[in-house]
């Protein structure tokens, strides 16, 4: 069996809110999701002996504990297939940014192997066991710009307007590592942001009163503890309404022309790293490797 090669794209939280917090400790979140054409590519191979292998494991994270081992496991036991993989791992997203890289990593062995191992699952079916792995990864099976409540689990697809979709996104990650955990349970953390409406989102009427009301409820906290964070996100605000991203530390700005975009990488903050890209209307798996409901 050969390698096949297949994208991974990152994603951005266009806001974050956090509406409430369960019984269970878990945060209620509202969200929307934007998938960008940037990412990492996952190489797949079937082996038939069952074994399942990464062949190039992150620094310090053990390959039995890497989301992409982990999915892949995962879809074997939902199915008791009897194949194996090889996986590498060709890795572009930054680790860390609240780009959602791990994430997309697993949704797309869920997607890739569910194809070479033809087990025909669908994909609300994928998404379901995606949901085992972390919140953020059903997102990216479900493959196109997504309302997200919940945990983050419950979505609904969105039609994004021009002035969204046509951007250039420049994205700026500082050289730390913002752990997600220390961040949602931060004393200081928002809880109770008033939910919006994506009927307002919707309806382009409302969008400048919905904009304004939109945010990120972590990005205060990640700012006082990450002076970097702060730092980048300042010097982005300079071109435009610039946000963090998930739980951080990544943020970005959206800009109207690939030169601009340029540009802003190639003088963004010392001691970063960053790219541009456009946003996605649809993953680019998502006609390809899934049975409909």
């Amino acid at each position: 069996m050969k390698f096949i090669s297949y994208p991974a794209p990152c994603k951005i939280n266009l806001f974050l809110h956090i509406t409430g917090r369960r019984d269970d400790g878990y945060h209620r979140l509202q969200t929307l999701f934007l998938l960008l054409d940037h990412g990492d590519t996952l190489r797949i191979r079937v082996r038939e002996d069952g074994q399942l292998q990464h062949l190039n494991p992150l620094p310090g994270v053990p390959a039995d504990k890497d989301l992409t081992i982990r999915a892949a496991r995962a879809l074997q036991e939902s199915s008791g297939c009897q194949l194996g993989a090889e996986i590498e791992c060709l890795k572009r997203t930054p680790m860390g940014g609240g780009l959602g890289g791990g994430s997309s990593d697993a949704a797309t062995v869920l997607m890739a192997l569910n194809q070479q191992w033809q087990l025909g699952y669908t994909r609300q079916q994928l998404m379901q066991i995606g949901l085992t792995l972390g919140a953020d990864v059903p997102v990216f099976i479900f493959g196109q710009p997504a309302w997200a409540e919940g945990v983050g689990e419950q979505l609904s697809a969105v039609m994004m307007p021009a002035d969204i979709l046509e951007k250039y996104y420049v994205v700026i990650t500082p050289h730390i590592e913002v752990p997600t955990a220390k961040i949602f349970a931060h004393q200081a953390l928002t809880r109770d942001s008033k939910p919006l409406k994506i009927a307002d989102f919707s309806n382009g009427a409302n969008s400048t009163a919905f904009w304004q009301q939109a945010r990120n409820d972590m990005e205060s906290i990640v700012c006082s503890l990450y002076p970097e964070v702060n730092d980048s996100l300042q010097w982005l605000k300079q071109f435009g309404d610039a946000r963090m991203s998930g739980s951080g530390g990544s943020v970005f700005v959206a800009v109207d022309s690939e030169i601009k975009a340029n540009d802003l990488i190639e003088n963004r903050p010392k001691n970063t790293s960053g790219f541009w890209a456009k946003g996605l209307k649809y993953h680019p798996l998502f006609n390809t490797l899934l049975n409909e409901d």
